[in-house]
């Protein structure tokens, strides 16, 4: 066994299938209990408080939870409650703090203002009995066991699961149920693309910049891998919606300019194939994070993922590739 095979963050990243297999089957109930209570209430509106890569996880749900459930989500600004002294009136909407630790000061500020205020609060964190944890009407617990590396890995796509279990439980659809179920056998398939990823790490060592190209559901994984290569390798990386990049930012890319993007089968796909076409055009290094023939085979590092994950699920395997990018660039 190697030295990278020893750490803490290979062990972690690897964990992730079973983690997610755990979650769905713990948090079941009291995802049913959470959503029975919101539509109770009639809540139409959701507002979040995060950092980090939970404040990723949160993007994700801005996405599936509107999309799927109908919900307005926006996310909460810590500041407002820390600092200014000036916090919003919630109102008949759900106040969701995300946080791996569950100490992060703010988010259970935002959390203890909207109980205060009388609203429905919940969390979703892997230590149950802490101030978070405490603090909200109602938990997701991440049951993602301790994570001893700096760069979040398990605990995010956890996130992203108690998020996606919440919303089935919220719609009542048994097909997306039997879909969810499926994810952690496909996040282990995800890991398959380790052993390419070890041979092309090499390549880009001496890389000072690049950026993460994603959109619509995927937006979440851009900031997410993004924060991976930032933490781990010190790299300036910037994400970036496609729309947004075509305005402005594109004038960075020049000949071998590394652009990361990520492409999972969906409505988007056609809209990123267009994207990699332009920034091809300009000379740009592609590296597709994708499962879909033609869109890696515009790469130059085609990554593939695991085929018939659904697009509102796609996140949870899609920033597997980045994880063990960012570990093995770092390795290098």
């Amino acid at each position: 066994m190697s030295a990278l095979e020893k750490s803490d963050l290979y062990r972690e990243i690897h964990e992730q299938p079973d983690v997610t297999a755990r979650l769905l089957q713990r948090e079941r109930g009291n995802a049913g209990a959470l959503a029975a209570e919101m539509q109770r209430r009639g809540i139409g509106g959701v507002v979040i408080a995060a950092r980090g890569t939970s404040d990723n996880a949160a993007r994700y749900a801005q996405y599936l939870l509107a999309a799927a459930n109908g919900l307005v989500v926006g996310l909460a600004t810590p500041s407002l409650f820390t600092v200014y002294k000036t916090p919003p009136q919630f109102g008949n909407l759900l106040v969701l703090g995300i946080s791996q630790s569950g100490k992060s000061p703010d988010i259970v500020s935002v959390v203890a203002e909207g109980k205060r205020q009388g609203a429905l609060t919940a969390a979703i964190t892997d230590f149950a009995d802490s101030d978070l944890g405490r603090t909200a009407d109602y938990l997701l617990d991440l049951s993602a066991g301790e994570e001893k590396s700096i760069a979040a890995t398990k605990t995010y796509t956890a996130e992203l699961a108690a998020i996606a279990l919440l919303s089935v439980a919220l719609g009542g659809d048994a097909g997306r149920r039997e879909m969810l179920d499926r994810i952690p056998e496909q996040i282990g398939q995800a890991l398959n693309v380790e052993n390419q990823i070890a041979q092309v790490a090499e390549r880009y060592r001496y890389m000072q910049s690049c950026v993460v190209i994603g959109r619509g559901y995927n937006y979440a994984t851009a900031f997410e891998l993004s924060l991976k290569l930032k933490e781990l390798t010190y790299t300036v990386v910037e994400p970036y919606s496609s729309a947004d990049f075509m305005h402005g930012p594109l004038a960075m890319v020049a000949s071998g300019f590394p652009v990361i993007t990520v492409a999972p089968t969906g409505q988007m796909l056609p809209d990123m194939m267009a994207f990699m076409d332009t920034v091809k055009q300009r000379q740009a290094e592609l590296l597709v994070i994708s499962d879909d023939q033609a869109a890696l085979g515009m790469a130059r590092v085609p990554l593939r993922l695991p085929p018939g994950v659904p697009e509102w699920l796609s996140p949870l395997t899609s920033i597997v590739p980045g994880q063990l990018f960012a570990m093995y660039l770092a390795h290098a």
